[in-house]
């Protein structure tokens, strides 16, 4: 997939508000998460329970919104125990947006 191709896709993951909203909340876990008894919150990610009760969807949905995220290459999970963690992927969107920068500005 070219590189224009790719960066639409993950400028796509952002468009939707929830998503948009989910990113803010994982890329400063500690602000916006209790601690969790699996899994440290900046090291392993956000439980996906975590983000269902915060973001008040189904765990269905918000599992969809996690797997656009991440085939956008801008969220990794992790699997501890029955349950996947997410954390942004820092490198992939500093690469987003000084690309963007360097395209249109």
């Amino acid at each position: 997939m070219p590189d224009h191709d790719f960066q639409s896709k993950q400028l796509k993951a952002l468009s939707n508000t929830k998503r948009l909203q989910i990113m803010e909340w994982i890329i400063d876990p500690l602000n916006h998460f209790e601690a969790q008894l699996d899994g440290h919150l900046v090291t392993d990610g956000v439980c996906i329970g975590r983000i269902v009760d915060k973001v008040k969807l189904s765990q269905p949905t918000v599992t969809s919104h996690m797997k656009v995220l991440e085939e956008a290459k801008l969220v990794t999970s992790k699997k501890i125990k029955n349950w996947v963690f997410y954390k942004p992927d820092p490198e992939a969107i500093k690469h987003l947006f000084s690309t963007l920068e360097k395209r249109l500005l």
